[in-house]
């Protein structure tokens, strides 16, 4: 009995070992099928559908750089102008006013989403990828390709959801008013006037124009606003005349039109009722400031492992986030 217990405890310590072997092999197994899924995998069937710039097969000239940027920019100001069909008249305040600089909107216009899904789908996909949920080799062709589809394709679900987002919420009027075949075609211009924004943005990171798409947007819409601040020569009543809504035409109209030169002068730097000349040199304080300390940065002494006694630099610009944070 003692040979035939030893004998089974024997069979079951083989059959033990060859059970876990095979659980083993099934755990490896999956673990390398698990490995093999990535999520840019899923971005290749739509990849024949995303509109896309076709990269230039040759090098662009500078005259054309410059056509290509003038085009661009003619192309978002006149969308900045063009007023969505089916809005009805809000008297409501603005509550993304402080925000449409930095995102190059205009509100009721065709550019009402301005670059936000262009920043938050790029913001995202770059926090994944740095994060490593998911796996992204910036080193292999096909990996950048994808990972530029996935950021669009994103881009324009945030458009879509955005657009959606702001009729629901009333923000061009109750559904009621403007009933659902107005909804649909504001979310329709909203989506694809996005879309004009995406490949416009493409355009000038392809090589086609001057700088990034982004940053030329939102200068653009800052020197709009600075110089129609400084010499709109819109009039509007306040109760003490009609005065200019310019801070610059406005300080000529004062010194022309008052006796007292030096009231004239002192309303013409702290009126509250327009832009004022304090508003304008602040800016222009400010815009030297920023200037300045963007030549501030720090070198990071580098050492080359492959190459021994070769170093390097690297530079940290103090201004190196920008106004990411914001």
């Amino acid at each position: 009995s003692s040979q035939v217990l030893s004998s089974s405890r024997g069979l079951w310590a083989v059959g033990d070992r060859r059970t876990c072997c095979g659980f083993s092999r099934w755990v490896s197994a999956m673990s390398m099928q698990s490995g093999s899924f990535r999520f840019l995998n899923l971005i290749k069937p739509v990849m024949c559908v995303l509109p896309e710039v076709e990269a230039p097969d040759r090098r662009i000239p500078f005259k054309e750089k410059v056509l290509w940027t003038s085009i661009s920019l003619f192309v978002f100001l006149v969308c900045c102008q063009i007023p969505l069909y089916g809005v009805l008249t809000s008297k409501s305040s603005d509550p993304f006013y402080w925000m449409r600089v930095i995102l190059a909107s205009n509100r009721g216009t065709l550019m009402e989403l301005g670059i936000s899904p262009i920043i938050t789908s790029g913001m995202v996909m770059q926090l994944l990828a740095g994060s490593r949920i998911i796996d992204v080799d910036q080193t292999l062709k096909e990996d950048r390709a994808l990972f530029h589809g996935a950021q669009k394709l994103f881009g324009m679900l945030i458009t879509m959801g955005e657009a959606v987002a702001y009729v629901m919420s009333g923000m061009y009027g109750s559904l009621r008013e403007i009933g659902a075949t107005c909804a649909i075609l504001i979310i329709m211009q909203l989506f694809f006037a996005g879309i004009v924004v995406i490949l416009l943005d493409e355009l000038m990171q392809k090589g086609y124009g001057i700088g990034s798409g982004i940053s030329l947007f939102i200068a653009t819409n800052i020197c709009e606003s600075i110089i129609w601040k400084a010499f709109s020569p819109t009039t509007m009543n306040t109760g003490k005349g009609t005065e200019f809504e310019g801070a610059i035409v406005a300080t000529f109209h004062f010194m022309a039109s008052r006796s007292d030169k030096l009231i004239a002068l002192k309303e013409a730097f702290y009126r509250q009722s327009a832009p004022n000349l304090t508003n304008l040199f602040a800016t222009v304080l400010v815009f030297f400031v920023v200037i300045y300390f963007q030549g501030f940065k720090v070198d990071l002494p580098v050492k080359y492992q492959k190459v021994r006694g070769q170093q390097g630099s690297y530079p940290i610009k103090l201004f190196y986030t920008s106004n990411i944070p914001i």
